[in-house]
């Protein structure tokens, strides 16, 4: 609920909200814990918070600092 409710007051003070879509295949994998989701790139901890986070992890955060890095060069233009 946290989440939800700070991004939709994002655009109320003129920011963009750049996500991590599906065209980033390693969240869509069933083959292990993988975090990740539209709304942006994530870790799964576990309970302890000690399972550090997957090479599959870290692609869809670099993946999405990619977005973000393009976003913003288009709007330097």
């Amino acid at each position: 609920m946290t989440l939800f409710s700070i991004i939709a007051n994002l655009p109320h003070f003129g920011m963009i909200i750049v996500g991590l879509p599906y065209s980033q295949g390693g969240q869509m994998s069933v083959a292990e814990i993988v975090g990740g989701a539209p709304y942006g790139a994530t870790t799964v901890a576990g309970g302890d918070g000690l399972r550090e986070p997957t090479e599959t992890d870290l692609a869809g955060e670099r993946h999405q600092g990619e977005l973000v890095a393009c976003a913003a060069a288009k709007l330097i233009g």
